[in-house]
């Protein structure tokens, strides 16, 4: 298999797109290193569940460490399977490749695969990788950096219909959630792309833009280049990223909102969290509040935005307690409310059907 834009299911998720400033070609080898936690493991475990036809095995330094339950292969194995990528899928304290992997990255290349990274330290930097991929041209893949530049956002409106997830904090399911509405979409032969901001977007859907790597004035023109014009009819759901009330992120938040010119938003919230992860001594406004927000700032280039819904993760909560939450959100502020997971986001799309 070679498909230059990801998995099968979102074969066609491009349509429109400008040249890509990076191709990944799968199948992918997930390469997990010794790292033992599984929370630092999320990029090949966003592979594994939202593209698992691409997933062809894990390479475990040892064997030992995180575990997705995929065939243990070599990449000689992978290879030989017909594997065209390494997947650097975990991401560990300070983004760094340690000196120990890179000996698993040398052999992936010599056995004929790409070898990509969403790490803050670029593969293209290690000499002994970047000597190795010259001598046997392959390719690698630093996800963070873009391998483009981008101009200033226009603000000018264009074609297509655009949904883009915002939340109320970092890490409460943005990602997710955009991917859940594209494939819900999908299924109902609704015309949809899933476009990714991040490293673990990028890779399930085998390009985008990482925006956090993005100069803060480009951000917005990069959002507009990842959202092109399109059909009347076609629906961009754009991967969200940072908050509007992060003091750290907010202008990534803001510069993705001014350039993807959001039709429809959907917040989305971690249940129970009160304050900034991270930055505790900041409080979360209300959900209301955080939706108003949003949509007053997403006006300035769309004056017909709107918030369409909320997405709540409700991870540790009883059935029970997480189906009284859901419905008492969704009262109070006359949205639809889900829980991808729990629920499923067929609500928040029967929203846009009949919006």
């Amino acid at each position: 298999m070679s498909l230059d834009i990801g998995a099968a299911a979102i074969a066609r998720l491009y349509t429109r797109l400008p040249r890509k400033s990076m191709e990944i070609l799968t199948p992918y080898l997930l390469f997990l290193g010794d790292e033992e936690s599984s929370a630092l493991a999320k990029t090949a475990r966003g592979l594994a569940h939202w593209c698992p036809e691409a997933c062809i095995g894990q390479l475990r330094i040892g064997g030992v460490g995180s575990d997705l339950g995929l065939p243990e292969l070599t990449p000689a194995e992978a290879s030989d399977l017909g594997a065209r990528t390494m997947v650097v899928g975990v991401a560990n304290v300070g983004g760094v490749i340690p000196e120990h992997w890179q000996s698993s990255v040398v052999d992936a290349l010599r056995c004929g695969l790409d070898v990509a990274s969403g790490l803050h330290a670029r593969l293209r930097d290690l000499e002994s990788v970047r000597t190795v991929a010259e001598r046997y041209g392959r390719r690698l893949f630093d996800v963070r950096n873009p391998g483009r530049t981008f101009p200033v956002g226009t603000g000018e409106r264009r074609a297509g219909k655009r949904l883009l997830t915002v939340g109320t904090d970092c890490s409460v399911g943005k990602m997710y959630s955009a991917l859940a509405i594209d494939r819900e979409m999908r299924r109902r032969g609704m015309s949809s792309n899933f476009r990714g901001t991040g490293q673990t977007g990028i890779l399930i859907a085998g390009g985008g833009v990482s925006v956090d790597a993005v100069v803060s004035d480009f951000v917005s023109g990069a959002a507009e280049w990842l959202s092109p014009e399109n059909d009347p009819d076609h629906w961009d759901v754009i991967e969200g990223q940072g908050s509007l009330f992060h003091p750290g992120y907010a202008g990534v938040t803001l510069g993705l909102i001014h350039g993807s010119q959001p039709d429809a938003l959907v917040l989305c919230h971690r249940a129970g969290r009160e304050r900034v992860h991270g930055f505790e001594k900041f409080g979360l406004p209300s959900l209301g509040e955080c939706a108003t927000r949003n949509v007053e700032a997403a006006r300035l280039t769309n004056p017909k935005a709107e918030c369409v819904g909320i997405s709540v993760n409700t991870e540790g909560m009883s059935t029970a307690a997480a189906e009284n939450l859901l419905d008492e959100i969704g009262r109070r502020l006359d949205l639809p409310c889900v829980d991808p997971i729990r629920t499923g986001v067929a609500a928040l799309v029967d929203r846009l059907e009949t919006s």
